[in-house]
Order: C-alpha cells, then sequence, then structure tokens
C-alpha cells in the first residue's frame, strides 16, 4: 500500500504494512498481527514517543548485556520482520548470539512434547527457518534454532530451546515476549531484558529490565547507547545495573498513561 509521508498515522501504517509482509514471507504468524495491534494501542497512550522512563531501561539493558557472560538474542517472528537488521547489529555489537522464538507453526497449529519425536522442529521449521535466513538475508553470520525442551517450569511449545543459546545464556534479551516463557526463564535464574510497550503484562513484571517503549524507536536508542558504554569498565557497569528498579519504572510508565487518559 502507498502512504503518502504527510498522513499523521505514516509511521504506524508503514509498521503495520511490515508486520502484514511478514505473514506473506512466512516470517510472522497470523496471531503476530493480532500481538502488534495490541502494542500498537498502549503505544498511543506513551505518545509514541521513547520516554524518560524507557531511556533509564534502555541504559540498564545495555549494561546488563555488556556485562553478560554468555548473551543471547532471542528472536519471533515479529522481531525479525520489524527490525532484522538492528537485529544483526545488536548481535554484533555485544556481541550475542541470536536464537528463533517459535510458539505458532506457520499453519498454526499446536504442538506439544508428547507428540512423536522431533514433532515440534518438523512442523515448526518452515517458519523457523525462513526467520533464520531472513536474519542471514540481513547480516545474521549465525542463527540457532530451538531443538530441545530445556525450559523448565512450563509445557507449551515455547519450552523448546538451542542448546548452545538459551540453555547456557544467563542473560536473555527477547523483545515481545511471552509471559509463561519469561516466567519460567527467570525462574530459571537467568536475567531477562524485554521491550514490551504494555507495562502492566506477565513479561513487564517478570523481566528484570523491561523497555516500556516501540521496538522499533527502542533498538536503534539501544544501540547507540551499548556503543558509548562499551568504553566503561566492569564495575561501573555493575554500578549502573545495580542503581536500576525495574518496579520503579513500570510505576512510572502507568503514571504517564494515566495522566495520558486524563
Amino acid at each position: 500500500m502507498s502512504i503518502p509521508k504527510s498522513h499523521p498515522r505514516y509511521v504506524s501504517l508503514k509498521t503495520r504494512d511490515t508486520i502484514v509482509d511478514g505473514v506473506k514471507k512466512g516470517i510472522t504468524s497470523t496471531h503476530g498481527l493480532i500481538a502488534h495491534g495490541r502494542g500498537e494501542a498502549f503505544d498511543y497512550l506513551i505518545k509514541e514517543k521513547t520516554q524518560k522512563f524507557a531511556l533509564e531501561a534502555i541504559e540498564a539493558a545495555a549494561c546488563l548485556l555488556l556485562s553478560a557472560k554468555e548473551p543471547l538474542i532471542s528472536v519471533n517472528g515479529n522481531v525479525a520482520a520489524l527490525c532484522p537488521k538492528e537485529i544483526v547489529s545488536l548481535a554484533k555489537l555485544i556481541p550475542a548470539k541470536i536464537e528463533v522464538n517459535i510458539f505458532h507453526t506457520r499453519k498454526n497449529r499446536r504442538f506439544f512434547v508428547s507428540q512423536k519425536s522431533e514433532g515440534f522442529f518438523r512442523k515448526s521449521k518452515k517458519r523457523g527457518i525462513a526467520i533464520a535466513a531472513y536474519l542471514a538475508k540481513n547480516g545474521a553470520k549465525e542463527v540457532l534454532m530451538p531443538k530441545k525442551p530445556l525450559i523448565k517450569y512450563i509445557e507449551s511449545n515455547r519450552r523448546f530451546c538451542n542448546p548452545q543459546g538459551i540453555a547456557k545464556a544467563d542473560v536473555v534479551f527477547v523483545p515481545l515476549e511471552d509471559g509463561d516463557r519469561c516466567q519460567a526463564l527467570r525462574k530459571m535464574g537467568k536475567k531477562v531484558i524485554t521491550v514490551d510497550l504494555n507495562p502492566m503484562s506477565r513479561t513487564s513484571k517478570a523481566a528484570t529490565i523491561t523497555i516500556v517503549d516501540n521496538i522499533k524507536r527502542a533498538l536503534p536508542i539501544l544501540i547507540k547507547t551499548i556503543k558509548r558504554y562499551k568504553k566503561l569498565n566492569k564495575n561501573k557497569l555493575k554500578n549502573k545495573i545495580k542503581r536500576y528498579n525495574n518496579k520503579k519504572i513500570l510505576k512510572e510508565s502507568l503514571q504517564y498513561i494515566s495522566k495520558s487518559l486524563s
């Protein structure tokens, strides 16, 4: 669809088109369209701008990623469609591994561990490979695929991960994550950084650091911040992380939304 730049909803409509195109390419599931619409509603409430609370979370996220021993970026269909170049740039900069995050298969069928051997991998293979190939097209040298049910505390498809990826990671950057998996990763002792426009979601509440912002705005700022903070020593990074309070950030974001509504 051709959208004139003068249109007041230009950025929003172009983003929607990108998600729709992701479905056509087999990268994004149709369920991703619904998730995007839900997030977009919250974006209106923060005036479609990166607010102070998000900037504070981005700074803490940069410090945590640079301090990690085994950082991992978990990428689902929406993230791959919206920010492939930024994800690849971020992974190279930290540096961190990239792993595909799949819940819905391309045909949107549900699958569980009780099915035949590697049933998950077989049915999700098309979309998973499409995501990995799209990231490779945008410069990724290696993209890990989910293989085994190694994430504890959940029974859904999200328990599958790569033994050399999420299973080994100490810090997982997982934008637009599902709440049950975020909670499970935290129970496993992993630190989780997420980007979520809804400060009331399970993911936002469970994460170590929640960036309440649109991923299209947040990722470029995170990349710039990491470039700046790479000069700092480990102690300075750790001190910045210690001062961060995720509950405070979520409270500030909710207060901002409340004021917007009134």
